[in-house]
């Protein structure tokens, strides 16, 4: 096989993937614009990982006879629902822990990220919080939840805040969709301390530096 003369390595003679200069061999990535061997280098990660499209199974364990399994509500979401295994009541400024009864074994490599629901966040005042379930983790995934009704308003809770129960409390009832989850992999650093960084045309600006709106 022939051997490129740029970046040395054995190629496949293949017209489809060689080029030809002076009589000398020169391999399809090093003929490549800078442009063109981003883009290529770039799907060469995707199609090594697990990753773009593809599925994978995820062993769960059901932590409670209740428990719901996770599925995707529809094809294309990135989301799956967790639901609560039992009734919570939020009470205004309150933060609660919603149990799903649910562990999960999360592969090494990959994370569960733990984030709200649209629909919740746009017509309650609950705001769940975002979360990061490790791969090493093997314990009840929860949803940590906030109310963000203050005490004392002197407002009809029901009408303003959609709340379903007494003084602007929250009820999230058994088998309610409380959060969604996400598989997403993870790419860990290797930290190396240095005396000088690159140089960017921004620099060390920040908070506000390019306006306010």
């Amino acid at each position: 096989m022939p051997i490129c003369k740029w970046c040395g390595e054995v190629q496949p003679l293949n017209l489809g993937t060689v080029k030809y200069f002076e009589r000398d061999f020169i391999c399809k990535k090093c003929s490549m614009s800078p442009e063109e061997l981003g883009k290529a280098l770039a799907q060469e990660a995707l199609d090594k990982s697990n990753i773009g499209g593809q599925t994978m199974n995820l062993n769960i364990k059901k932590l409670h006879p209740d428990a719901v399994l996770p599925k995707y509500a529809k094809q294309g979401d990135s989301g799956f629902d967790l639901v609560a295994i039992e009734d919570v009541i939020i009470n205004p400024g309150e933060t609660v822990l919603v149990k799903t009864g649910l562990a999960f074994d999360i592969p090494e490599g990959f994370e569960l990220q733990v984030r709200p629901r649209s629909g919740i966040t746009l017509k309650t005042k609950l705001r769940v919080q975002l979360g990061t379930i490790d791969s090493n983790y093997r314990g009840e995934v929860g949803v940590i939840v906030d109310s963000d009704i203050r005490n004392g308003m002197d407002i009809d809770y029901y009408t303003f805040c959609q709340c379903n129960y007494q003084w602007g409390g929250y009820l999230i009832k058994k088998g309610d969709r409380i959060a969604q989850a996400i598989l997403a992999p993870v790419t860990t650093a290797n930290f190396i301390e240095v005396d000088k960084l690159t140089e960017t045309v921004r620099g060390t600006n920040g908070y506000g530096s390019t306006g306010t709106n």
